[in-house]
């Protein structure tokens, strides 16, 4: 059932079929044991009345037969009445009446099969007159009573059903109308129309949904933003390196003195490295972005892990990269290839910042986590908020960077389960990085 009107439709009707039956049961109880209530004291009733009437009917007739009592006709058809003396014999009967002994009680209310029905008796005996009265009438005329009772109740009931099902379904049609009308909305837009919906009017059940939709078109926005803005940087930034690489092929194609040449050479190898050093971060950013699947973390040798990043990265001269010995056999619960990344991007970014100096890796103090410390111009305190931020360039810019490099160590970080912290160095000019544990 994929209909939410048809279910709701369902689901009420069956709901109010429910509530109908339990009344009905409610009322056919309560209507039974009422009616057993007054019918036993008109039993009790005509009893005593029979009784104060005895002397009048004398004892038996004259030929020694009991005698009939009449009663009127609709009377007789539902109470029956026996007059028996104290001795055993029967006096008198009404003309309904079996002519077996209608119960064996003495006196108060019995219950006894006559002829194949149960009887409700009530026996009122007479000392001074002595006679004992026993007036009764069937069960089964109880309970026909109290489903005629009941009969008169489920019938229009059962009327009434169709009636009241076409209103729950009209009324549920009117009630689904502003979802209707939401999906309408959204099916005229354009493929591009990210706004958001109106929830202004709609009903308090409908606006999670609509606050949902509006959360996600902006999410969508914002993804399709930012892939604007990549691609808008990726073209302006590879474009600069490609002119200069095809200027410097013309330069070394149309020289003849050596030294121009190999000049322009370098030049076209600075270029390639930089365009390459972008495209593989655009691609690292790219892969970050659309990871899905959850990290497979693990105990990572960190030593180990920055020791194989650092030997395979290209050093500029001037620059040294050490490790600290404490760091051998230090391990991290990481995601090896997130880890590896953010230690890559970190390291390549001192280098990048520094004409000369030291790249020292070490383990933070307590063991929360790992360090890289260089000795370059450091960040400038108001830079320090932003420059996780892609594509931020701050005012110690290098001429190969992207502004990509501190960002992606911060998404590779916390991809892996950890943080990234930034500060500038007490002790002297340069910055350190921190890889904390979680």
């Amino acid at each position: 059932m994929r209909s939410l009107r048809i279910r709701l439709f369902a689901i009420l009707l069956l709901a109010t079929g429910l509530i109908w039956l339990g009344a009905v049961a409610w009322i056919y109880l309560g209507s039974k044991r009422e009616v057993e209530q007054v019918l036993d004291n008109r039993l009790q009733e005509a009893a005593r009345m029979v009784g104060s009437l005895v002397g009048s009917v004398g004892s038996d007739a004259p030929d020694g037969t009991p005698r009939t009592i009449p009663a009127p006709t609709a009377y007789e058809r539902q109470l029956s009445c026996q007059i028996w003396s104290l001795d055993g014999r029967m006096v008198a009967r009404s003309s309904g009446a079996p002519e077996r002994r209608l119960t064996d009680a003495p006196a108060g209310f019995s219950e006894r099969e006559v002829d194949g029905e149960t009887w409700r008796v009530f026996t009122f005996e007479d000392a001074e007159k002595g006679v004992r009265v026993m007036v009764g009438d069937r069960l089964g005329l109880r309970e026909r009573l109290v489903a005629d009772l009941i009969m008169g109740f489920v019938m229009p009931a059962l009327l009434v059903v169709p009636l009241l099902g076409m209103l729950i379904w009209v009324s549920l049609g009117r009630g689904l109308r502003p979802l209707r009308r939401m999906a309408r909305n959204l099916a005229r837009r354009d493929a591009d129309d990210m706004s958001v919906i109106d929830a202004g009017r709609a009903p308090t059940e409908v606006r999670p949904l609509a606050d949902a939709l509006n959360g996600l078109f902006l999410k969508v926005e914002a993804a399709r933003r930012h892939e604007r803005e990549v691609t808008a940087f990726a073209a302006h930034e590879l474009r600069t390196p490609l002119a200069g690489l095809k200027t410097q092929a013309q330069v070394a194609m149309a020289a003849t003195d050596p030294d121009v040449v190999k000049a322009a050479l370098r030049q076209i190898l600075a270029a390639v490295d930089r365009t390459t050093r972008l495209v593989r971060q655009l691609l690292d950013a790219a892969r970050l972005d659309a990871a899905g699947e959850t990290p497979l973390l693990a105990e990572v040798d960190v030593g180990l892990l920055v020791a194989e990043t650092v030997d395979g990265m290209r050093t500029p001269a001037g620059v040294h990269s050490v490790i600290d010995p404490g760091l051998r056999g230090y391990t991290m619960r990481a995601d090896p290839e997130c880890l590896r990344l953010a230690v890559r991007n970190l390291h390549e970014n001192a280098v990048q910042h520094m004409g000369a100096g030291t790249v020292e890796w070490r383990a933070c103090p307590g063991g929360e986590g790992v360090m890289v410390r260089d000795e370059g111009p450091g960040i400038p305190a108001e830079e320090l908020p932003y420059v996780m931020t892609r594509f931020f360039r701050g005012r110690h810019k290098s001429a190969t960077g992207s502004g990509l490099g501190l960002a992606i160590a911060e998404m590779a970080s916390r991809r892996s389960g950890l943080s990234l912290r930034l500060r500038n160095r007490a002790d002297g000019p340069g910055l350190e990085a921190k890889i904390l544990r979680a």
